[in-house]
């Protein structure tokens, strides 16, 4: 049996043993939420103090998964959409179709390669952006577009997210106008500039940094595309549902069924007869 004294002598080693392993606990408990608010100031600052330059980053890092840049180069070398169009007419009438979606990445917008073939109810025909010109193809027979529906082609490119994702490469200028707020929502309102002076200006959640919509102006008519139902298609983000609206009356619907990077395609399939 323990003596006495050795036991007097046991019982204040566990409770010394007991107060300062309850005190570690609780210095590391308060740590955790010093730490937590040090790391919400900081990321509030950054939103408050953010350059233009950060702000692009930022966008382009959440659509590249976490992987930025180097993501989307390597994940969207080509890339594979298709999906449905709703056109809406100036008459009011409304028309609808089926689309496929080819893309072979180029080393900047100029040099991307694109290919839409479109079938409506009373025809089919595709049109092609290669070498930074729209051709059209319809039955195997080369055509040249109207001047508007080469427009609201290449605007789908050069007034779209990959006009921010890509500024770097496009050799575009940056400029970061005042912070907005709609639906006690805050958004960071960031102007992309190209080298042929076509200005898109994009609205980017400040919480998310996903560009929620981008208005631009074309031959005195302004443009609102907006963005919707966001999902992860091979680790980079896509909008699966996009509006485009016209001194805001809406003339366009695309809705993605499917779309796929990385798969093999056939160069000749962006050769204009």
């Amino acid at each position: 049996m323990l003596s006495h004294f050795k036991f007097l002598a046991l019982l204040v080693s566990l409770i010394l043993t007991s107060f300062f392993s309850l005190a570690a606990q609780e210095n590391k408990t308060s740590e955790k939420p010093k730490k937590a608010e040090k790391q919400k100031q900081q990321n509030t600052d950054l939103s408050k103090n953010a350059t233009a330059d950060q702000v692009a980053e930022s966008v382009i890092f959440v659509f590249g998964g976490g992987g930025g840049r180097a993501n989307l180069q390597q994940i969207r070398r080509t890339a594979i959409e298709r999906g449905r169009l709703n056109i809406t007419n100036a008459d009011g009438t409304t028309e609808q179709a089926s689309y496929e979606k080819r893309i072979l990445r180029g080393d900047n917008l100029e040099k991307e390669r694109i290919r839409v073939d479109q079938e409506f109810p009373t025809a089919k025909y595709a049109l092609i952006y290669n070498d930074n010109k729209v051709s059209g193809l319809f039955n195997e027979s080369v055509f040249t577009p109207r001047e508007d529906a080469s427009k609201a082609f290449q605007n789908q490119l050069w007034h779209g997210i990959e006009a921010l994702l890509r500024y770097k490469e496009n050799g575009a200028t940056l400029e970061l106008a005042k912070r907005e707020k709609f639906m006690n929502v805050e958004y960071f309102v960031l102007d992309v500039t190209d080298k042929q002076s076509r200005k898109t200006r994009f609205f980017i959640s400040a919480k998310s940094f996903r560009v929620m919509w981008l208005e631009y102006t074309q031959d005195a008519i302004k443009y609102t595309r907006r963005f919707y139902d966001y999902r992860y298609a091979q680790g980079t983000l896509v909008p699966y549902r996009t509006v485009l609206l016209a001194n805001d009356k809406q003339i366009e619907e695309t809705t993605i069924s499917t779309v796929t990077f990385g798969q093999k395609l056939e160069e000749d399939v962006f050769l204009a007869g």
